[in-house]
């Protein structure tokens, strides 16, 4: 009775408010190591309606076709009206060969329709890396967890050593459902040279922070830069995209990024669980707030029906122009 009241109270509050019990905080610190068993999606309350933010790449989700911004109406056939994120997760998540059927409505589509998936034990690798041209470097972040940035810096060595020297990267933040917010501010400082990254306000000046970028001198990649982005970049995967761009690093190619962008300060309570308040918005160095509104990109595009990749594409045209053009 005093979690269920607990529970009524906090998400009256906002979309991202919540309270967790100690099993559910324990599973979101699992999710943030980069393993977990399930589905393999992103998912938030979108207009009081339980909607994904991204689904992960190569999970069983991603194969099934689930898109951003698809609408889960049922759970194994259990309706999710007024159900809670963590409540969601505790549903979706499971033993590895275990079935979940979940009820989808996407937009232009006149009907719900089940989609039954095999849940995987999902392990997150974070970065993939490549080249192309032998000059462009590409580099995919999947997620932001513990081991990010570290990551991060031993792609960026191999692509370095391979392009000899590098003229341009592609980062694809595209489906990037966000993630540990240290992580994204470790990343964008490996890509900018000074200036504010990230700042936070609040209801009180206490709540108002900015985080900035340090010269690291030959560490810090200076190469013209391209960061392809869809709905499905969301929260610290909009922060990066949104420093890179608003720093004069790079342009923005694909479509409109989700919008999601708030600080929840935890309140852990004595017997594990914890409560999650949302106490502050994100905006990019330019101030552009990131909550309900997303990034535009430059360049739009609409993905290719036929499956190819026409944003790298262009991407990898830019890259190649910019390194063709007269300096001084």
């Amino acid at each position: 009775l005093m979690q269920g009241a607990v529970n009524g109270m906090i998400k009256t509050l906002d979309p991202h408010s919540n309270y967790m019990t100690a099993e559910l905080y324990k599973e979101l610190e699992v999710e943030t190591q980069g393993q977990f068993g399930g589905i393999g999606i992103e998912i938030t309350i979108l207009r009081d309606v339980l909607t994904v933010v991204s689904p992960i790449e190569d999970t069983p989700a991603f194969r099934a076709g689930v898109l951003s911004g698809d609408q889960i109406l049922k759970i194994d056939g259990q309706s999710t009206k007024d159900i809670t994120i963590m409540e969601a997760v505790k549903k979706l998540r499971g033993p590895k060969g275990s079935q979940v059927t979940i009820t989808i409505m996407r937009e232009k589509v006149l009907q719900p329709r089940d989609i039954t998936l095999t849940r995987a034990m999902i392990q997150i690798k974070s970065v993939k890396a490549k080249v192309f041209e032998d000059h462009i470097g590409y580099i995919r972040i999947a997620s932001f967890h513990e081991r990010t940035a570290a990551d991060l810096r031993k792609a960026i060595a191999e692509i370095s050593a391979k392009t000899k020297p590098m003229q341009g990267l592609v980062l694809d933040l595209r489906n990037d459902p966000g993630g540990l917010l240290s992580q994204a501010i470790e990343v964008s400082d490996m890509f900018l040279k000074s200036g504010v990254i990230v700042s936070t306000r609040g209801r009180t000046k206490v709540m108002e922070t900015k985080s900035s970028a340090h010269d690291d001198g030959d560490k810090d990649v200076t190469v013209p830069m391209v960061v392809l982005v869809n709905e499905g970049t969301a929260s610290a995967a909009e922060l990066v995209a949104g420093a890179i761009r608003d720093r004069g690093r790079g342009i923005l190619i694909g479509q409109k990024t989700y919008g999601k962008g708030s600080v929840q300060l935890i309140f852990r309570l004595a017997d594990g669980s914890s409560i999650h308040i949302t106490s502050a918005e994100w905006f990019t160095p330019a101030r552009v707030a990131l909550d309900g509104q997303g990034l535009e990109p430059d360049i739009a595009m609409i993905p290719a029906e036929d499956g190819r990749d026409v944003e790298l594409g262009e991407a990898i045209r830019f890259l190649t122009a910019a390194r063709a053009q007269p300096t001084g």
